[in-house]
């Protein structure tokens, strides 16, 4: 196995199924906290999936807390703001100085290519122990005896733990075994998720959200590998069995057509071969519960989120924090104290998450899926009111903003 002997610290064991955001972030936070971690990729090595990503303020103080230099590494301080189709401003999003003040951290949202965020999370692991992923493992079944768990892959390998934590992704085999079919469903949408190197005259500060009539188009100041850049995205109607276009760029020029400056701008400056990724967006049904007995799942596992969220692996980093902070030193062999020890995990993070997939999949809705006079209804009240700054505040920021300052051993 190399490093450690799994087999010598019963009660330290943790086996985490699938070496994703989430994943990787439980690993850290409980090789931290002095448990024996051994991460399972199926994969000859890990990497991730899609393009750029926002990580917001309470993300990054988690990261920090990680050891990673988050200031230098992760973009800048950004306004973001929806607009219509014309560029006109209907929503501006304000930052919480409280939050701000309390995590010594500007702004809110900050824009990184998830590649660039994700190998400074390895690189944060690999400084713990350069021994804890273990590639090639493809996860079958596991099997509770007791106080532990016989851990099976594909391989014929198996090995005994004391928790299983499932971070296998939306169509987790952990989650699927421990929580029941995962009843996954299209939210009737698709996502092209793009990037591209800096473009000097756009200024650095203010990502903007676009929505045209059935589209949504939108950009972020962001950094890669410590350079300036742009992320840019495109959200449409979609179905579970709808064919993708033959010819992407062109379609993505068509769906841009519409929209305002500086929309126009993004198109000519991307590499579609490489630089442009298609996202069909999935849900399931909001659990109640994570877990059960010794297994516990996390991320996309049990929420995956539409992009209305940008938050997907944010909450799935946050996911790993949590759950190791609710463990804290537990003797894992005493089933009293890991029911305990999840209950806190599950009170801190179901509701909340829950929340925030909901309220993503309902903007989607409005945005995407109204009948066509619902629609012109719809942007007008949006043009002319409030409606839509209070719900984005009230059902998006507020719940998040509590949750920065109860973290009160992340603040400065």
């Amino acid at each position: 196995m190399g490093g450690w002997n799994l087999e010598q610290r019963t009660g330290k064991r943790v086996a985490i199924v699938g070496a994703g955001p989430g994943g990787v972030s439980a690993a850290i936070a409980l090789r931290k906290a002095g448990y024996d971690v051994r991460l399972y990729e199926q994969n000859p090595e890990p990497k991730p999936l899609g393009g750029a990503v926002l990580l917001s303020v309470p993300v990054l103080a988690v990261l920090r807390n990680y050891g990673i230099d988050v200031i230098n590494n992760f973009g800048l301080k950004t306004r973001v703001q929806f607009r219509n189709p014309k560029g006109e401003v209907r929503v501006d999003l304000p930052f919480n100085r409280d939050v701000e003040r309390a995590m010594g951290i500007e702004g809110w949202h900050y824009g990184i290519l998830r590649s660039s965020a994700y190998a400074k999370m390895l690189e944060a692991l690999n400084a713990l122990d350069p021994s804890v992923i273990t590639p090639g493992h493809r996860f079958s079944a596991y099997e509770e005896r007791g106080n532990e768990i016989i851990v099976k892959f594909d391989n014929g390998n198996q090995v005994a733990v004391d928790l299983l934590i499932g971070a296998d992704g939306i169509r987790s085999k952990v989650s699927e075994q421990a929580l029941g079919p995962l009843n996954l469903f299209h939210v009737g949408l698709r996502v092209w998720l793009a990037w591209c190197e800096d473009i000097p005259e756009l200024p650095k500060d203010i990502g903007a959200l676009h929505h045209g009539r059935e589209v949504q188009a939108s950009y972020f100041p962001m950094k890669h590998g410590g350079k300036p850049g742009f992320e840019w995205w495109i959200v449409e109607k979609s179905s579970a069995d709808a064919t993708p276009p033959v010819d992407p760029e062109q379609h993505v020029r068509k769906l841009l057509a519409p929209f305002a400056y500086p929309m126009n701008l993004f198109a000519d400056r991307t590499d579609f071969a490489r630089q442009i990724f298609r996202w069909e967006v999935y849900n399931r049904p909001s659990l109640s519960k994570w877990s059960n007995g010794r297994v516990v799942c996390l991320g996309d596992a049990v929420h995956p989120v539409s992009p209305y969220a940008a938050y997907g692996m944010g909450m799935a980093i946050e996911d790993g924090y949590f759950l190791a902070r609710a463990l804290g030193q537990a003797d894992l062999t005493d089933r009293a104290a890991v029911d305990r020890a999840i209950g806190t995990f599950e009170a801190d993070r179901v509701a909340y998450c829950n929340h925030q997939v909901e309220f993503a999949r309902k903007l989607g809705n409005v945005f995407h899926r109204m009948p066509k006079p619902l629609a012109w209804l719809r942007d007008q009240v949006f043009d002319r009111t409030r409606l839509l700054q209070s719900m984005v505040e009230k059902d998006y920021l507020a719940d998040a903003e509590r949750m920065s300052l109860s973290l009160r051993e992340l603040h400065v």
